[in-house]
């Protein structure tokens, strides 16, 4: 059977038309500009590709998290802002300034280190419940020490936060929202750009402020109520096709043994492109349109199916999320989320792009 290099043993089929109209909705939603995040590339599903298609729904800018992603985008000529969104470690500031980078700023030491070199523009994180990172809210000190060298720092473009359960606690987002609200006021100034919301806050329509930060539901994973276009299709051809009785193990441990005879189709894919081994008996695949299960341990380069007593051959084509088995399905099957499956796809497998613009 001759099968093209790319797709031979497994693939990921990317709709950059449904990840484009995905991005329109939350744009429409929110009313707001839109800083797509393509950190981890792009979702796993490559951040040149995915930054060069979203350029369609003409975003502020880009977001990463290392110096390293928007040194990448750089090289790939994207030209826009690229804001890194891990806090600014002044050893990195000759860095941010060879490639325009905008830093997040959640400490004075890093203020005053940027300021010192110049008007370049930045953006600084208040920590409103995320404890994570920033300025917290209710350091009064902290926030008091911050607002005089902010008065007069030309290079303030922007002030954020981070919603903590947007997609599932409207009360808890909008105590994050008032306690961002009281520490802009208290710095005494506004800079020209304020963000805060997330896929599911941006879509919500009332945390859109000046800007919104896009992540997952671009890619085609669902924030909160709202399901997206599917963007993402992981695809695997079967490699090895057998006959198994009644009472016979599959894979590693036999941890499974056939109820009844069955046919197992063995997929040229696994934990090392991806596939968690979470999965092992719990999640399923596409297979003829028909989901069907895996039965046994997801093996590092192989996942078996239980076919039944459906025809099948070495060469067919499952598809492990993006069709009748959905990303976010499968996310739950593995007890994790849609973010860790898309950013877990492995280098071997090829992101094969439909629908460029």
């Amino acid at each position: 059977m001759n099968m093209p290099a790319e797709t031979a043993r497994a693939w990921v089929d990317v709709d950059l038309a449904a990840l484009v109209a995905n991005a329109r909705t939350v744009a429409t939603r929110s009313g707001a500009r839109l800083l797509p995040m393509v950190k981890a590339n792009g979702y796993g599903l490559g951040a040149v590709a995915v930054a060069r298609a979203l350029l369609a729904v003409d975003p502020w800018g880009f977001g990463v998290a290392t110096v390293e992603e928007g040194a990448e985008l750089r090289t790939a000529g994207i030209t826009l802002p690229i804001v890194v969104f891990t806090p600014l470690s002044p050893a990195d500031i000759p860095d941010f300034l060879e490639h325009g980078f905008r830093p997040i700023i959640g400490d004075l030491a890093a203020l005053r280190a940027w300021i010192a070199t110049g008007t370049g523009p930045f953006h600084v994180e208040i920590d409103t419940g995320m404890a994570r990172s920033g300025i917290r809210w209710d350091d009064g000190a902290a926030v008091g020490d911050l607002a005089a060298p902010l008065a007069g720092a030309a290079g303030w473009e922007g002030v954020f936060t981070h919603f903590h359960s947007a997609d599932h606690d409207a009360a808890a987002t909008d105590r994050q929202a008032e306690r961002f609200n009281a520490t802009l006021a208290a710095l005494g100034r506004r800079p020209p750009i304020v963000h805060a919301a997330n896929s599911a806050a941006a879509l919500s329509g009332g945390y859109a402020y000046d800007m919104v930060r896009p992540g997952i539901f671009l890619y085609g994973g669902c924030a909160g109520a709202d399901a997206p276009q599917p963007v993402a299709a992981l695809r695997a051809r079967v490699v090895a096709v057998r006959r198994v009785a009644a009472g016979d193990p599959v894979s590693y441990g036999a941890t499974w043994h056939a109820a009844r005879p069955a046919t197992i189709a063995t997929l040229g894919i696994g934990y090392a492109d991806g596939v968690h081994r979470a999965l092992s008996s719990r999640g399923s695949v596409e297979l003829h349109g028909t989901a069907r299960p895996i039965v046994g341990r997801v093996t590092m380069d192989m996942t078996m199916v239980d076919a039944g007593d459906a025809p099948v051959a070495a060469g067919d084509v499952a598809t492990l999320f993006g069709a009748s088995v959905t990303l976010d399905a499968q996310a739950a099957a593995a007890r994790t989320i849609s973010y860790e499956l898309l950013t877990s796809l492995g280098r071997r497998v090829p992101r094969v792009y439909r629908g460029e613009r």
